[in-house]
């Protein structure tokens, strides 16, 4: 029982998927930082590219 004990504690077959959790947790929390820092900028730049497509479909149509 007390190798199997220590067997269990010595395991590492989980820790690279924990690493991984980790930093995609940190990769997550810098997108959501970065939406909530810049969000209004990129809205106004998506609304100028469909205007600008709108604009110009709509001088081009019959």
């Amino acid at each position: 029982m007390t190798q199997w004990i220590k067997n269990f504690m010595n395991e590492e077959e989980g820790q690279g998927m924990a690493e991984y959790a980790l930093v995609l947790g940190i990769i997550a929390i810098g997108v959501v930082a970065l939406l909530v820092t810049f969000g209004d900028a990129i809205v106004d730049q998506y609304d100028k590219v469909i205007a600008a497509f709108t604009n110009e479909t709509s001088t081009t149509t019959p």
